[in-house]
């Protein structure tokens, strides 16, 4: 029997999440399996996988041809780089020790640099923040400076406003006084 090591699609609408199973080449892609080996998220970033391991590693030992997608997660994963040093033990040319040595090796590697970009990318985030932060104070502060040109327009405004008010009313009583004194000689004149 031919196998496959392919995804099966689970999830919901826009929001797809892939099993990783094993199943005959001609049963359809959603359709029966024989294991499931692991699980696939691509919506997070970075796309989060959860593979059993030595079972990946048994079906690719015993000829499961994977798709495409699933021989990139397996390869990320270290699947076939596993293999890769097994087929070197049984070929003589070094034994299980180094090649287990190797293989931790190579997955500390790949753990470091994989935390050395999440670290890039918090301190771009980081970054990134700030200058959002640092563009908000320069427009609030823009703000506030109109505003307060604003206020202090308006204060001018007001300030003409009841300066002329004033002097119209010292003009209506110097025009009072100034209507009342004949009057109040007229009589007097008498």
């Amino acid at each position: 029997m031919a196998t496959k090591i392919r995804l099966q699609r689970n999830g919901h609408k826009s929001y797809a999440f892939y099993a990783i199973v094993v199943a005959d080449v001609r049963a359809p892609r959603d359709g029966k399996f024989i294991e499931k080996i692991g699980t696939y998220n691509p919506n997070t970033n970075p796309a989060t996988v959860d593979l059993k391991f030595d079972r990946a590693l048994y079906w690719v030992m015993t000829g499961a041809q994977p798709t495409d997608t699933v021989r990139n997660i397996l390869s990320r994963e270290g699947v076939y780089m596993k293999k890769h040093l097994l087929g070197g033990v049984a070929k003589g040319a070094f034994d299980e020790a180094t090649a287990e040595s190797k293989f931790n090796a190579w997955k500390q590697e790949k753990v470091s640099g994989a935390n050395a970009i999440k670290a890039k990318d918090a301190e771009a985030a980081k970054m990134a923040a700030k200058e959002r932060l640092e563009a908000e104070k320069k427009i609030n502060e823009e703000k506030a400076k109109a505003l307060a040109e604003k206020k202090a327009a308006e204060e001018a405004a007001k300030a003409a406003e009841e300066a002329a008010k004033a002097a119209e009313e010292a003009a209506k009583a110097a025009e009072e006084v100034a209507t009342e004194a004949p009057a109040a000689e007229a009589p007097a004149a008498e």
